[in-house]
Protein backbone atom coordinates (compact mmCIF):
# COMPACT_ATOMS: atom_id res chain seq x y z
CA UNK A 1 0.00 0.00 0.00
CA UNK A 2 3.37 2.32 0.73
CA UNK A 3 4.00 1.59 -2.92
CA UNK A 4 0.79 2.91 -4.47
CA UNK A 5 0.48 6.40 -5.23
CA UNK A 6 -2.09 8.73 -3.46
CA UNK A 7 -4.47 8.83 -7.63
CA UNK A 8 -4.07 4.73 -7.00
CA UNK A 9 -5.21 4.77 -2.87
CA UNK A 10 -8.32 7.07 -3.82
CA UNK A 11 -8.59 4.94 -6.52
CA UNK A 12 -9.26 2.12 -4.41
CA UNK A 13 -11.35 3.98 -1.94
CA UNK A 14 -13.84 4.80 -4.92
CA UNK A 15 -14.10 0.94 -5.90
CA UNK A 16 -14.83 0.24 -2.21
CA UNK A 17 -17.72 2.38 -1.98
CA UNK A 18 -19.32 0.92 -4.97
CA UNK A 19 -20.71 -2.05 -6.46
CA UNK A 20 -18.55 -3.60 -8.88
CA UNK A 21 -18.36 -0.09 -10.88
CA UNK A 22 -17.23 0.28 -14.48
CA UNK A 23 -14.15 2.24 -15.53
CA UNK A 24 -16.52 5.24 -16.59
CA UNK A 25 -18.35 4.92 -12.82
CA UNK A 26 -14.99 5.52 -11.41
CA UNK A 27 -13.63 8.33 -13.47
CA UNK A 28 -17.12 10.21 -12.97
CA UNK A 29 -16.75 9.81 -9.19
CA UNK A 30 -12.85 10.53 -9.25
CA UNK A 31 -13.61 13.77 -11.41
CA UNK A 32 -16.00 15.19 -8.90
CA UNK A 33 -13.16 14.85 -6.24
CA UNK A 34 -9.46 15.93 -8.35
CA UNK A 35 -9.73 19.60 -9.33
CA UNK A 36 -7.49 18.40 -12.78
CA UNK A 37 -9.70 16.28 -14.78
CA UNK A 38 -8.45 12.51 -15.18
CA UNK A 39 -8.17 11.37 -18.39
CA UNK A 40 -8.68 7.74 -19.28
CA UNK A 41 -4.79 7.81 -20.37
CA UNK A 42 -4.48 8.63 -16.87
CA UNK A 43 -7.09 6.60 -14.94
CA UNK A 44 -6.64 2.95 -17.10
CA UNK A 45 -3.02 2.16 -16.62
CA UNK A 46 -3.86 3.08 -13.23
CA UNK A 47 -6.49 0.62 -12.71
CA UNK A 48 -4.55 -1.75 -14.36
CA UNK A 49 -1.76 -1.36 -12.12
CA UNK A 50 -3.68 -2.15 -9.07
CA UNK A 51 -4.88 -5.28 -11.11
CA UNK A 52 -1.15 -6.39 -11.26
CA UNK A 53 -0.61 -5.74 -7.91
CA UNK A 54 -3.70 -8.22 -7.24
CA UNK A 55 -5.34 -5.29 -4.94
CA UNK A 56 -8.35 -4.72 -7.64
CA UNK A 57 -10.56 -7.27 -9.92
CA UNK A 58 -10.85 -6.58 -13.22
CA UNK A 59 -13.69 -8.74 -14.69
CA UNK A 60 -16.59 -7.91 -17.92
CA UNK A 61 -19.81 -6.37 -17.66
CA UNK A 62 -20.76 -7.09 -21.31
CA UNK A 63 -18.14 -7.09 -24.39
CA UNK A 64 -17.47 -3.42 -24.30
CA UNK A 65 -17.89 -2.56 -20.17
CA UNK A 66 -15.19 -3.76 -17.63
CA UNK A 67 -15.96 -3.37 -13.66
CA UNK A 68 -13.78 -3.53 -11.22
CA UNK A 69 -13.83 -4.47 -7.24
CA UNK A 70 -11.41 -4.84 -4.70
CA UNK A 71 -9.95 -8.15 -4.27
CA UNK A 72 -9.55 -9.51 -0.61
CA UNK A 73 -6.10 -8.71 -0.18
CA UNK A 74 -7.33 -5.37 -1.26
CA UNK A 75 -9.53 -4.87 1.32
CA UNK A 76 -7.31 -6.03 3.96
CA UNK A 77 -4.38 -3.49 2.69
CA UNK A 78 -7.17 -0.63 1.99
CA UNK A 79 -8.41 -1.75 5.68
CA UNK A 80 -5.35 -1.27 7.30
CA UNK A 81 -4.64 2.11 5.44
CA UNK A 82 -7.22 3.50 7.10
CA UNK A 83 -6.77 2.45 10.55
CA UNK A 84 -3.17 3.67 9.92
CA UNK A 85 -4.78 7.24 8.96
CA UNK A 86 -7.30 7.19 12.33
CA UNK A 87 -4.51 6.93 14.84
CA UNK A 88 -2.93 10.42 13.26
CA UNK A 89 -6.54 12.13 12.18
CA UNK A 90 -9.44 12.52 14.36
CA UNK A 91 -11.92 14.69 12.06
Amino acid sequence: MDQLTGFQRDLLYVIAGKDRPSGQEILDDINHYIDQPVTHGRLYPNLDTLVEKELVEKGQLDRRTNYYALTPKGRRELQRRQEWVDQYVDV
